[in-house]
Parts: structure tokens; sequence; C-alpha cells
């Protein structure tokens, strides 16, 4: 952590605060937290072009909704890219196993779910459904699904 505090003295990145807050191409990007994943490289964003909502697996789950409910009726994004990655680590994880396990170490089971998952497409699939159904969003008819293919860098249109 030091070692990254110390690289941000020496960046040089000022002024972000004089970029306004809504995005400027109204983009919402979910995505992993894979530290391969540079999503504003990938999709050759500046700083200010759109939200990027990351987590394990780039699943969407109830706070990815949250985070893209007030994305689009706070901040104006009318679109969103739903990007997922061959070689995630979320692929075969078996909730139970991870839960149960946490409970041994802790003596606490945890009341969320891992949300691994088998079916690289079959979860990109879901995810763009659970987005689409919720009510919660304004704009569900410019919603899409991506796998990121890590060996070459592109993104394959899944749904």
């Amino acid at each position: 952590m030091e070692q990254a505090i110390e690289r941000n003295r020496n960046a040089g990145v000022s002024g972000l605060g004089e970029i306004p807050a809504p995005p400027r191409r109204r983009l919402a990007v979910v995505t992993c937290m894979d530290a391969r994943i540079d999503a504003h490289r990938l999709l050759g964003l500046e700083p200010g072009d759109a939200h990027v909502i990351r987590n394990a697996g780039g699943v969407v789950t109830d706070d990815v909704i949250r985070s893209v409910a007030v994305s689009q009726r706070k901040l104006g994004t009318r679109e969103v890219m739903l990007i997922q990655h061959t070689g995630c680590g979320m692929i075969g994880l078996s909730d139970d196993e991870f839960r149960s396990e946490l409970e041994r170490e802790t003596g606490v089971r945890p009341a969320w779910s891992a949300e691994g998952f088998r079916d690289l497409e079959q979860e990109v699939r879901q995810g763009v459904e659970r987005l689409r159904r919720s009510p919660f969003l304004l704009h569900r008819d410019a919603i899409a699904g991506f796998v990121l293919e890590l060996e070459s860098g592109l993104l394959r249109r899944v749904v």
C-alpha cells in the first residue's frame, strides 16, 4: 500500500476535480475486479468518460444494480456494458464450499453469496437479463453483454 501511495505522489495526476461527474459518454461498465483488466484502456476511455463498476466476476448483484441505478438516475448514463472474461477465478467456484470454508475459519457463515458460476456465456446472459428486468433502471434498451478474451484482448458480444 505504501508503494501505491508513493506512486500516486509521483504520478502527477491532478485536475480530476475539474472533470464533471456525469460521464461524458453516458456509459456504465460492469466488469470483474481482475487486476489484468483495465477497462479504460480496453475501451479507449479517458477519465470522466464512463462509470466503471467492478466486483469479483463482474456479476450483476443487488449492489451492481444499485450502482447502475444511481449512475442512470442521478448522473445521466444511458448505456450499460457487462464485461466478463476468460480465465476468471469465479468460474467453477462453489458458493457452498466457499461459505463453509469461511465459516470454518471465522466461526461465522457469511450472509452473502460469492456468486461463483460454471458457464461464462450463460452468466453474461443472466447478468444482462437481471439488468434488463430491474425496475430501478431507467434505460434498459441499451444493455449488452460481452466476454473479454484475455488472450487476444478483444471483446466478443454474447447478448
